[in-house]
């Protein structure tokens, strides 16, 4: 950027804004990562039958890797990291898969498996100047509005109270979040300057002082955290299963393609262009790295957090110091399980609030990629049928019953898996017509059918427009 190093503008990706206007800014990025960050290693702890120590272990670890990926990203690491205003955090995207391999070979075949799988990020990475012309805008495009689109029962769920809540649905629940919801919609549409910026941690304050006062937050997880604790090397020992290797390296692969769609999220919503071939390569190895070595200390795999791009989008802050801000609290908090707890009090309902409008944004992004590309019949066949194929089986997971399991898992749960696979197939496969192609093929068509004693050409021209 042409802006000077020691610019003070948030919209600047060098800018160094005081700290006064920095960290409400970086609130927002925190609160809309910490409970995705939390939530996956207890979804997997418990579904393997983990204890409790191995929760707070694979919490810990999944926060201080979250912030060192988040570092690594924002100021890079020799080739590795992409140099872009991006959040990377445990991702909701391998959770069907980790479930899968966990009940099966337990902890230590995941994180067996997750270093091959990051190896195979890493691999992506080298190989992206070759491969990079598959995934012009229409498909990066398709996979990114599919991310924003899965996120939606995410954020309706959180506002319904969280799966699993006994008082789940609750009017309280929509309440609480409907508030904070509009908060949101206030501050974003009609107040100024930089309160305007801050928009939605204005909404998470007003409905966390509502929840507060309803009676909805808990604070036990406060006063059992622990003050202080640190990672250690290798607490499970890594297994190396044939078939775990499989699943998580085809998740992760998956996960690369949303990688680079978040990625052009980023650079598109926020700084108004296309990624470099540069910063991809640096944001899948740096992506493929931590989770590579995350792995040998318990971490779970890491990847770019869709919702944290859609914030980029939404307020067009782009300072690295705002992010990197995030990235040093994710690290704290893992640290001192205490001072990251306090975050997990912030009940369900105020964070779907908060974030639904953040996934909107997300969608939006996606839409806005794909229309870089030309809307010719090719291009709207490759999305019409990416986007029917995954949000149809996505919305009725048993139509594919007959499946094999794992497929199923794949498939089934990930939507992204099968818009990335669809878009990027049909873009191999589909003869390459441009709008200009398309009408002059219609021309063409038009002038034989009148040669042979059709209809003047100048009725079928009137009739197609």
């Amino acid at each position: 950027m042409s802006t000077p190093r020691h610019s003070q503008s948030v919209f600047d990706f060098h800018g160094r804004p005081p700290l006064a206007k920095a960290l409400p800014l970086s609130l927002q990025h925190i609160l809309a990562m910490i409970m995705g960050t939390v939530t996956v290693p207890i979804i997997v702890v418990g579904a393997v039958g983990g204890t409790l120590a191995e929760q707070m272990l694979l919490i810990q670890v999944s926060l201080i890797a979250a912030g060192v990926s988040t570092l690594i990203q924002l100021y890079g690491l020799g080739r590795f990291g992409s140099r872009l205003p991006t959040i990377f955090g445990v991702g909701f995207a391998y959770v069907p898969t980790l479930v899968a391999v966990g009940g099966q070979y337990g902890i230590g075949g995941i994180l067996g498996a997750q270093v091959v799988g990051g190896l195979a990020m890493i691999l992506v990475g080298l190989f992206i100047t070759r491969i990079r012309h598959l995934f012009p805008p229409v498909v990066a495009g398709i996979v990114v509005l599919v991310i924003g689109l899965s996120l939606y029962d995410i954020a309706i769920h959180y506002m319904s109270g969280g799966v699993g809540a006994s008082d789940y649905g609750d009017p309280r629940h929509w309440l609480v979040a409907l508030v904070t919801l509009g908060t949101v919609l206030l501050v974003s549409q009609f107040a100024r300057g930089f309160l305007k910026l801050a928009a939605i941690i204005c909404g998470i304050l007003v409905g966390y002082g509502l929840a507060l006062t309803l009676g909805m937050v808990d604070f036990d997880p406060v006063r059992e955290a622990r003050w202080l604790s640190t990672p250690r090397l290798m607490p499970f020992e890594l297994e190396f299963h044939s078939a775990a290797i499989l699943s998580v390296v085809i998740i992760c692969v998956v996960n690369s393609v949303q990688t680079i769609g978040d990625l052009s999220a980023t650079t598109v919503g926020g700084m108004n262009r296309e990624p470099t071939t540069r910063e991809l390569f640096g944001g899948l190895l740096g992506n493929g790295a931590t989770t590579a070595l995350g792995s040998f200390f318990g971490a779970m795999p890491t990847s770019s957090y869709s919702q944290n791009v859609g914030i980029v989008a939404m307020t067009r802050v782009i300072s690295r110091h705002v992010l990197a801000l995030a990235a040093l609290f994710m690290l704290v908090a893992g640290l001192v399980p205490k001072f990251g707890a306090i975050m997990t009090t912030i009940p369900y309902p105020v964070l779907g609030g908060a974030t639904i409008t953040v996934f909107g944004m997300i969608t939006m992004t996606g839409i806005q990629l794909i229309t870089k590309d030309e809307m010719s019949a090719r291009n709207m066949t490759i999305a019409s049928l990416a986007l029917a194929l995954s949000m149809g089986i996505y919305a009725v997971p048993e139509a594919i019953a007959g499946f094999p399991e794992m497929l199923q898992l794949v498939v089934g749960g990930s939507p992204i898996v099968v818009a990335a696979l669809v878009a990027f197939t049909l873009n191999l496969v589909l003869p390459r017509r441009s709008l200009a192609d398309e009408a002059a093929e219609r021309a063409a068509m038009a002038e034989r059918m009148n040669a042979e004693g059709g209809e003047p050409a100048s009725r079928l021209a009137t009739q197609r427009t």
